[in-house]
């Protein structure tokens, strides 16, 4: 036999072994997945299609009713944005595994120590702004370090919160100005230069008006733009929302986060400093409170003792409706700002339509119930997948 016969022989036999080799069945355990079930392994695959349903409910119940005109999307924007503060907040402390139920009282403590000083103790609105922030974050410290020294649940110690931050803003403000209300911040914060550069008015004026002077959106009858800019709390929400879920997704504090989350007994025997990150992100929920509340008295010009009344049960809402687990661990920035924004949609949309707004409630207890049941059914899947 000639050696060219002998080298075909040997590149037939090989090619029949890589024909049956190739004809081998795959492995189950290395198919791929189908793009379906990746979106909805993702955590906020049900607050996106909330958002989308919602936006196709109102835009045929509402759409030719002004909703989704400039100034209808800056102001379902605006509620939504306040929300997102506290959401974002609310999200990650629950990734962690905890809760803080005193975020809607913080804010109307925290905007008692804006007014306040400022209006009694004529305190430069800057300083009062420095001195809120500072004691909200020290008593979002005194949260997480009650919390993680008696070992109690977070829902405990921050109910107790809940009510003391109440009981405190009702009692100040009935002891410095009689009722229940503080007003004549507004003109100080205007013209101070921390709040003028930070918290009140608008982002983009200018080209507002040039786009109005273009006819291009909508114009009162002096000529100038019926929206006169990007309100500064929409602005400030989407810079917290972008950190947040950078150092989630980027950041080895962010994979701590999901490892205090997920077991904190395995994260600390692994070296993740359990205590710092749940007494950090106690802080950080309170500074989102606090945020919300120097936005909101900037804007309304007064702070109120019945301010942020609930807000902490529609945080945990839209956080848990963005896919965050009660049980911790698993969840999402973007879906609890999906969240958000489908609580602004909502609200502001019902005032656009025939319906009564008390329907409001029920619409929320509906998508918490569906939330609920979807990260359900989501956290088993995800078990049995390993």
């Amino acid at each position: 036999m000639s050696t060219s016969s002998i080298h075909a022989d040997k590149a037939i036999a090989v090619g029949s072994s890589s024909a049956q080799q190739g004809a081998v069945k795959p492995d189950e355990r290395a198919r791929a997945e189908g793009a379906l079930k990746r979106f909805l392994g993702r955590p906020e695959s049900a607050s996106l299609a909330g958002v989308v349903l919602v936006f196709v409910v109102f835009g045929l119940a509402a759409g030719d009713s002004g909703m989704f005109n400039l100034d209808g999307v800056v102001n379902w924007m605006q509620v939504a944005a306040y929300l997102g503060l506290i959401a974002v907040g609310a999200c990650m402390l629950m990734i962690a595994g905890e809760f803080d139920l005193s975020i809607g009282s913080m804010i109307g403590f925290a905007g008692m120590m804006v007014a306040i000083p400022t209006v009694y103790f004529h305190w430069p609105f800057w300083l009062a702004v420095l001195f809120a922030f500072a004691g909200s974050m020290a008593l979002g410290w005194l949260n997480g370090y009650l919390v993680i020294k008696t070992r109690l649940p977070s829902f405990i110690v921050t109910l107790a919160f809940m009510f003391i931050l109440r009981g405190l803003t009702l009692a100040l403000s009935i002891m410095f100005a009689n009722r229940t209300i503080v007003s004549g911040v507004g003109d100080l914060a205007a013209h101070d230069w921390l709040g003028s550069l930070l918290f009140t008015g608008n982002l983009g004026g200018g080209l507002f008006d040039w786009v109005a002077s273009q006819g291009w959106i909508a114009t009162a009858d002096n000529g100038r733009p019926l929206v006169a800019g990007i309100p500064k709390v929409i602005a400030w929400w989407a810079v917290l929302a972008l950190g947040a879920s950078f150092v989630l997704a980027r950041t080895r504090f962010g994979n701590w986060i999901f490892a205090v989350g997920g077991d904190a007994n395995a994260a600390k025997n692994v070296g993740v400093p359990v205590r710092r990150v749940k007494m950090a992100l106690f802080v950080f929920t309170a500074f989102c409170a606090c945020l919300f509340a120097v936005l909101q008295v900037a804007d309304v010009g007064s702070a109120a003792a019945d301010r942020g009344l609930q807000k902490e049960f529609e945080a945990i809402i839209a956080a848990v409706i963005g896919g965050a687990l009660l049980t911790g661990g698993y969840g999402s920035v973007v879906g609890a700002c999906f969240g958000a924004l489908i609580f602004g949609v909502v609200q502001i949309g019902i005032t656009y339509t025939n319906l009564n707004s008390d329907w409001f409630r029920v619409f929320l207890g509906v998508m918490l119930l569906v939330a609920v049941l979807f990260n359900n059914y989501v956290r088993r899947r995800v078990t049995e997948a390993r």
